[in-house]
């Protein structure tokens, strides 16, 4: 383990230069609420189908919604130092759901993948919790240790080898390339060299190839996107009709709530699915409507990052928006036909407990380090913070 830097745990806590960052929370707020819109008209369906409630599947993604906001309520008040404090809890935590959702009687099983994991009355997804867990633990530990050389880096990776492998064996390629490609960004951030991690490229790059190239069902999601159609009635029957959703849509889209897809057409279209079935209701107006939103959150989300004062706010900061960031671009790269099919969710807007409150907090901490970076805010009255006696900004 390299040497620790000299500096306390927390150090001096700062104090709040003003309220939570206005851009992102609306922004944040809206993806949100298009996000139930949009679960409203495609899960109407099978809702009804299931339990004879058009709303089953919105009420229950609006529960969620507002278990998550009530998370990132509470953590916005808290200074963001005090969370190195969980770090490696949270890690030692997540590897034994992750070994338990493997090996355990309380594991569910769903659609060929064993990925939750039965805790009481709800179902847990431990794949979501290891994406702050992982982006925690590395901000603690790049922000307390220096990285220069190569074996600097063998502590880390005795966590996060094991991690990444339990959540593959799922199986889950999609939240393990989320995973590798936050870590790497974090990484990046150090002062290793720039031809490590072109020299990872193939190290890494080889290995995953041969074991998609030996798991049949990830092999075969490579042939359908090479040629989808040639799989219409089989293999290729998701892409392609994912394809017929926004070619149906056009400009304008068919309108909202009158999507054919949800009919039993499309596979998960309130779920993985849902921006297909956007393109087709609301149309190529609708689909930027929804880029330019996740543009304008994520941007503001590196903005942030950028101008927080101090190492351990930037890495968590940067982290957590990198991570939302490339995680709606493999799902839109997905739905479109750009990347071969893998099963992850368009963060906010997707159906599912797990998913949705693990974002909603890791968006909570975005707006705790908004509290303290150095931006300019609209001036919000009444809801301005009183000052903090005895506190002062690390350096």
């Amino acid at each position: 383990m390299p040497k620790k830097r000299k500096r306390s745990l927390l150090g001096k806590l700062p104090k709040p230069l003003h309220e939570v960052d206005f851009y992102l929370l609306i922004s944040v707020l809206a993806v949100l609420a298009f996000g139930l819109v949009m679960v409203l008209t495609a899960g109407s369906v099978r809702g009804y189908n299931e339990t004879e409630n058009t709303f089953f599947y919105v009420l229950r993604q609006g529960k969620w919604a507002l278990l998550g906001s009530f998370f990132a309520l509470i953590i916005t008040r808290i200074p963001y130092p005090f969370l190195k404090k969980f770090a490696g809890i949270g890690i030692g935590v997540t590897l034994l759901l992750l070994v338990l959702v493997l090996n355990s009687d309380s594991a569910v099983e769903a659609n060929g993948a064993s990925r939750w994991l039965k805790i009481g009355p709800v179902n847990v997804q431990p794949s979501e919790i290891a994406k702050i867990a992982l982006i925690l633990f590395l901000a603690n530990y790049l922000d307390r240790y220096p990285v220069k050389k190569l074996k600097d880096l063998a502590w880390p990776a005795l966590i996060l080898i094991p991690l990444l492998a339990l959540v593959y064996k799922q199986p889950d390629l999609g939240t393990t390339l989320v995973l590798v490609f936050t870590a790497a960004a974090l990484l990046w951030l150090t002062e290793l060299p720039t031809a490590w991690f072109l020299l990872a490229v193939p190290c890494l790059g080889a290995p995953l190839f041969y074991l998609i190239y030996n798991t049949p069902y990830q092999w075969n999601r490579i042939l359908v996107w090479l040629d989808p159609w040639q799989y219409a009635s089989g293999m290729g029957y998701q892409i392609t009709n994912a394809e017929i959703a926004f070619g149906s849509g056009g400009i304008f889209g068919v309108g909202l709530g009158r999507s054919m897809q949800k009919f039993g057409y499309l596979p998960e279209t309130y779920t993985d699915m849902i921006f297909a079935l956007i393109g087709e209701e609301l149309g190529l107006m609708g689909t930027f409507l929804l880029i330019g939103l996740f543009i304008f959150c994520f941007g503001r989300a590196f903005y942030i990052s950028r101008k927080c004062p101090d190492r351990f706010g930037r890495l968590l900061s940067f982290g957590i928006a990198f991570s939302l960031a490339i995680q709606s671009g493999i799902n839109l790269c997905v739905v479109t036909g750009v990347l071969p099919v893998t099963g992850i969710t368009l963060p906010l807007v997707s159906y599912g407990g797990s998913s949705l409150v693990i974002t909603l907090v890791e968006i909570g901490i975005l707006l705790n380090i908004s509290r303290y970076s150095q931006i300019n805010v609209p001036h919000l009255g009444s809801f301005s913070m009183p000052p903090i006696e005895g506190q002062t900004l690390r350096e």
